[in-house]
């Protein structure tokens, strides 16, 4: 009577997300990636980061959205207080559905690198292979971020920092220092 050990016991594969994130720039920059569906937001976020060429050391932030990219709740890389969920606290298969399936990444907020985060398959782990995995890179990342047009919430209006002489920015009767 022999018995291999395989036959009681089954081998259970991690599953994996694949994402296509895109620049937010002209022409086509975007990078498909694979990562385990146990990983945290703030592992995605380095690994993003990386895909990219950046060093990952700049504040970040996902926001969620919906099917037409409108940006929603802001997901944090650091605790911001507020009722806010840093990344940390997030694994990506808690957060990923088949109804939500978008993000947009913002890296550093001085630059405003800007990234759209679609997941595009879900699939299992293949043994012996490292996650995250860069499956494909399409393009060159810019040696600036693309400039970004603000417009009010109305959408009709740009936004103007000269505001001045609406008295938007007149701090003369201002009650501070």
């Amino acid at each position: 009577f022999n018995i291999s050990p395989f036959s009681t016991h089954t081998i259970r594969f991690h599953m994996i997300y694949r994402f296509r994130i895109i620049l937010d720039a002209p022409g086509d920059v975007f990078r498909d990636l694979e990562i385990e569906a146990i990983a945290s937001l703030e592992d995605f976020h380095y690994t993003i980061a990386q895909a990219f060429g950046f060093g990952g050391s700049e504040m970040a932030s996902f926001y969620t959205t919906n099917d037409e990219w409108e940006q929603g709740e802001e997901l944090p890389l650091i605790d911001m207080g507020e009722g806010t969920t840093p990344m940390a606290g997030k694994s990506l298969d808690k957060f990923f559905s088949a109804d939500n399936h978008h993000l947009i990444y913002v890296y550093d907020f001085l630059a405003m690198w800007t990234f759209f985060v679609e997941l595009m398959e879900i699939g299992e782990a293949v043994p012996a292979m490292g996650y995250p995995n860069l499956v494909f890179a399409q393009g060159e990342v810019p040696e600036e971020a693309p400039e970004k047009e603000f417009t009010s919430e109305e959408g009709d209006e740009d936004f103007d920092d000269n505001d001045e002489e609406e008295g938007l920015l007149d701090y003369d009767d201002a009650d501070f220092y």
